[in-house]
């Protein structure tokens, strides 16, 4: 173990130990360097102000601060171009649910089309094609990973060509794989929508936003529908009155089953603690340790323009990534049908 350095009462003492970083006192070479000038009685340096040892220990927290600093990784600007282009001319209109169009002249998608699936400005996404612009952020990237339709490698990839890390691998991730984006991309005729385990919307068709509002743009522990249910009452009416119990009961089986299978240190645990601490309801259901309630195939929906709607919910598991695609269909010729159809209109209407 190295000596423990003392910091003396002169300013000579420790600039016997250089720090690597640290700017030394300049000198010339073969030339002494000139000491402070002299001042008093006994021929002493005058201290700085606040006394040597405070100066000295300042100037040593900053060497310090600077040999510890980690360096932010660098962009591969030219990777990350080549990457972005390669992957943006890849993908067909259709993959993406987009109608191809008779004067199109681009190798696959054009820029403000992998803009508007990326939720930025076509600006921000053709600088970073051209080599240019910020460093962009973790949240930039996650979002240009998903509207690219890349696989979790191509994710990770596109992350550390961009100078940042990659999230931490594992079975919860809000990146929908591109299979499961693609089934999504079809279903423009129909409400659906892909759901973490704890009921966050990460994706809707254009009738599923029709049917229960853009569920996508809540942010916190408000994302999950679950939490809302709780503590928002205005969520319950999108919901036929007298399912409103049997939900309840539903989504505290659900969260507890997702607690005890992801651990005391998960999101599910932290959903409980703060619905514990804010609902009765929720309170009073929990203390009944209930497991094993599950969703009625049959789901019935309040819409404020078309009224009530009775649809069947079809799952798709993604197990890999802990997500559903949840899609809602009436029986053809029923009443729920036509309503369906009516939404669709009202939705295209409202589009234009």
């Amino acid at each position: 173990m190295p000596a423990a350095i003392t910091i003396a009462d002169d300013a000579a003492s420790i600039q016997d130990f250089p720090i690597r970083g640290c700017r030394s006192r300049p000198s010339n070479a073969g030339q002494a360097v000139t000491d402070p000038p002299l001042s008093g009685s006994e021929g002493r340096a005058s201290p700085p102000e606040g006394g040597i040892v405070k100066s000295w220990l300042g100037t040593l927290g900053g060497c310090i601060h600077g040999v510890l600093k980690k360096e932010a990784p660098l962009i591969d600007r030219t990777g990350l171009a080549e990457f972005l282009r390669a992957r943006r001319e890849a993908l067909q209109p259709e993959d993406v649910g987009l109608p191809r169009g008779f004067r199109r002249r681009t190798s696959g998608l054009r820029r403000e089309e992998v803009a508007a699936l990326c939720h930025m400005s076509v600006d921000y996404y053709a600088r970073l094609e051209r080599q240019r612009g910020p460093q962009p952020s973790e949240q930039m990237l996650a979002s240009i990973a998903q509207g690219l339709h890349l696989s979790r490698l191509e994710r990770d990839h596109l992350f550390r060509l961009a100078g940042q890390q990659p999230p931490t691998s594992g079975v919860v991730s809000e990146h929908i794989s591109p299979g499961l984006l693609r089934v999504l991309d079809r279903l423009d005729d129909t409400p659906a929508e892909i759901v973490t385990e704890l009921g966050e919307t990460l994706k809707q068709s254009t009738l599923g936003v029709a049917l229960t509002g853009d569920t996508t743009s809540f942010k916190g522990p408000e994302r999950s529908l679950g939490y809302r249910w709780f503590t928002d009452l205005a969520t319950r009416r999108f919901y036929a009155p007298d399912q409103h119990a049997f939900l309840s009961r539903m989504f505290v089986s659900g969260l507890r089953e997702v607690l005890t299978l992801r651990g005391p240190d998960s999101r599910a645990a932290h959903l409980a603690d703060l619905l514990l601490d804010r609902s009765e309801e929720f309170r009073r259901l929990w203390a009944d340790h209930e497991v094993g309630v599950r969703p009625d195939q049959v789901k019935r929906f309040v819409h404020p323009e078309v009224g009530a709607l009775e649809l069947h919910c079809q799952h798709l598991v993604d197990p890999g990534h802990a997500h559903s695609l949840l899609v809602y269909t009436a029986v053809p010729g029923s009443e729920s049908h036509e309503k369906l159809r009516l939404l669709a209109a009202i939705a295209a209407s409202l589009s234009h």
